[in-house]
């Protein structure tokens, strides 16, 4: 199968977290109904997006993967049909906990779990206080449609996660997302930024020749310190905006892609067959100082 139909869900979230959860159920019914086949729901979706403080009383916000949130999708996902990339807060053991996200196949199967291995640490993204960095590698689900490969939000920005999952065989790369601008920020530099967001995606399309589908949440949060961005969009394996989502609307978006154009874009583009790797050690290092 190539022409798959990528459902996107962009939604807001509040302090209750059933009322998340059910709403993004609500929201995979509907993209089901439009005939999705691959749902993506954007980063912590049943929570807001706490990291914005360093409160210990967040820490019960988490959950075991498979757990309860898994369990629930697992059986919405067997009666869709479809496939659910599902963004959790996972608490792993006392004391350890991951940002991670579970994939449930078509027939209901929990295919397992990718955790975060970019954890950022910056004003309002204090995700350093509550996530351990990924030790689960880079991971690519064969799931009913198709081989995907799933990054979280910070890793968009890496170049090296895009080519090793790629290389690993998944056919689209997934971004759950939380990212938004300070509402005491201008335009401009709003702008710029979200420019720059979806450059290094798109770039990641192109380096690969693979599709990029990336969700984000909307909404002002943080007493409206914060406005999620929104802009989920999809890009095709050279980068081209199939859809792209507005900045202040919940949307369920269900577009149409053929991983088919894989092939075509790498044997006219051919940049994973020019790739020199007897040349790349140096990218293991942290930086490379000049010799004195």
């Amino acid at each position: 199968m190539s022409k798959i139909k990528i459902g996107m869900v962009q939604m807001s979230c509040t302090n209750d977290k059933n009322a998340n959860f059910n709403k993004a159920v609500d929201r995979i019914k509907d993209a089901a109904s439009k005939g999705a086949q691959i749902v993506c729901l954007q980063e912590l979706f049943t929570s807001l997006y706490f990291c914005d403080v360093e409160d210990y009383e967040n820490f019960k916000l988490a959950e075991a993967i498979p757990g309860p949130s898994t369990d629930q999708l697992a059986t919405l996902a067997k009666d869709l049909k479809v496939v659910i990339i599902a963004s959790l807060f996972e608490k792993r053991t006392q004391g350890i906990y991951h940002n991670t996200t579970a994939v449930l196949d078509a027939d209901g199967a929990y295919l397992g779990k990718y955790r975060k291995m970019h954890i950022p640490d910056d004003p309002a993204y204090y995700e350093k206080f509550y996530f351990t960095p990924g030790d689960l590698g880079y991971k690519i689900f064969k799931t009913k449609f198709a081989n995907i490969g799933v990054l979280i939000c910070w890793d968009q920005w890496y170049p090296e996660a895009a080519r090793i999952t790629s290389l690993m065989g998944a056919e689209i790369l997934f971004y759950p997302t939380a990212i938004g601008w300070a509402t005491s920020q201008d335009s401009a530099t709003n702008t710029e930024q979200y420019n720059a967001w979806q450059t290094i995606q798109r770039s990641h399309a192109v380096a690969n020749g693979v599709h990029v589908v990336s969700v984000n949440r909307v909404g002002f949060e943080q007493e409206g310190a914060m406005k999620f961005w929104g802009g989920s969009f999809i890009a095709n394996p050279f980068g081209s905006i199939i859809y792209q989502a507005t900045h202040d609307q919940e949307e369920v978006i269900v577009r149409e892609i053929d991983t088919a154009k894989t092939d075509s874009y790498r044997t006219h583009w051919p940049f994973m067959r020019d790739r020199r790797i007897d040349s790349y050690q140096p990218i293991t290092k942290r930086f490379i100082d000049e010799e004195i």
